[in-house]
Order: structure tokens, then C-alpha cells, then sequence
């Protein structure tokens, strides 16, 4: 988008975002406060959206990023050195009866870009440099807390790796061929800064990486 300083004058340019704290009340009814919104709006941690968020959240705070990214940006979290990276997320649990435990997919590794100047691009893309697969590791709602994060394990592979295998999701048995053990959340900064060096010095080199069928 562009700033102030540089869109033309019959743009509608937002201002620049004061956080919220939660304690503002919302003007012209009695309509609550904001928290009182965010209670409404993710009372609930683990459904599907919302555990997506909590992730990126996550991965945000492990790497000391200074702002969210904006909802058009075409990865989630911006490194403070500038490293882009996009966050992925599955479980086996959900917040809706099974049969069985849910398998282990992490989808739309490709998409389109987009931009307030140009519209959406044509193609799909790798939009990423680092790639971390958040798995929820819990298989029982008994043992399932969604404020423990030892209970999510993190997977972290370059882009290079991932578009060499071509695909646009992955199953869980993939995703350890392309990224190895998963790493606990303590170490996850580490992980991701040293999978982006190495893509620096190895030039991008990687081998394909079969999909599971």
C-alpha cells in the first residue's frame, strides 16, 4: 500500500493503528468494551482459525517481531532482520466430534500476492523464506490445554526447500523428511535463523522432497 507520503490524493489511506489494550468502551450504546469483544470474537483457543492465530502469534513472539503483519501480506511474520516467515498450522484435534484423530496436513503452501497498486497476481507462489509447520501434538481432549505450549512441537524448513518439492500442502511424514525433528518452542528463534543463513550460504541448493499420497 502506498504511504501518506506517496498515494495519490483521491485515496482513501487508513491512519496509522494505535493498539487497542482492551479496556475501551465502544461509543453511542452500551455495547461493552473491547475486550469484551475479543472474549466474543476467541473465547476458544483451539478451533481451527484461532489456533491458526495463536501459532503465528507464537512464532511472532519466538523471533521478536516488532508488528503483526497486515492481512494481504503474503506471509505472516517479518523477522526484525527482515527474514519472511510464513506460518502453517494443523492438529489432531478438533473443537467438533471425531471419529478418529484428525491426519496432519498443512495447506496453501503457495499463494498469490497481492498489492493496493497492481491487484492480486496471476500465479501462485512461494511467498516465504522460512516455512515453520506448527503442530498441536495433543490426542486426547483430557490432556489437551491450549495454554501449555510444550504441547505444540515446530517444524522449520527454507523455502527452498519447500518449492522443490512442489507442492501445495504436505502430509506430517513429508514434513519430517523435509525438516527433521520437531523443535520445541525454546528453540524455535535459533531454528529459524539458522535455516535462513543456510539458505544464504548455500545459494538455494536443496533435493526434491517426495509428497505422501
Amino acid at each position: 500500500m502506498p504511504s501518506d507520503s506517496t498515494a495519490p490524493a483521491n485515496w482513501h489511506t487508513p491512519a496509522e493503528l494505535v493498539p487497542l489494550e482492551g479496556r475501551e468502551a465502544f461509543r453511542g450504546a452500551d455495547a461493552g468494551t473491547v475486550l469484551d469483544f475479543w472474549r466474543y470474537a476467541m473465547p476458544d483457543l483451539r478451533t481451527n482459525t484461532t489456533r491458526g492465530l495463536l501459532a503465528e502469534f507464537l512464532v511472532h513472539r519466538a523471533v521478536g517481531a516488532v508488528a503483526r503483519n497486515s492481512e494481504w501480506e503474503a506471509f505472516d511474520v517479518l523477522t526484525p532482520d527482515g527474514t519472511r516467515v510464513e506460518v502453517k498450522t494443523s492438529a489432531y484435534l478438533q473443537v467438533w466430534g471425531q471419529r478418529r484423530l484428525s491426519d496432519i496436513r498443512f495447506s496453501r503452501l503457495r499463494g498469490r500476492t497481492w498489492t493496493s497498486e497492481d491487484g492480486g497476481a496471476t500465479e501462485q507462489s512461494y511467498n516465504a523464506d522460512i516455512y515453520v509447520f506448527a503442530l498441536h501434538t495433543a490426542r486426547t481432549h483430557a490432556d489437551y490445554d491450549p495454554l501449555d505450549i510444550g504441547q505444540w512441537g515446530f517444524y522449520v524448513a527454507s523455502r527452498a526447500l519447500v518449492e522443490a518439492a512442489g507442492h501445495a500442502s504436505l502430509g506430517l511424514a513429508s514434513v519430517r523428511r523435509l525438516c527433521g525433528e520437531p523443535v520445541a518452542y525454546e528453540e524455535l528463534a535459533g531454528h529459524i535463523t539458522a535455516c535462513a543463513r543456510s539458505l544464504l550460504s548455500t545459494g538455494g541448493a536443496v533435493a526434491a522432497v517426495t509428497a505422501d499420497s
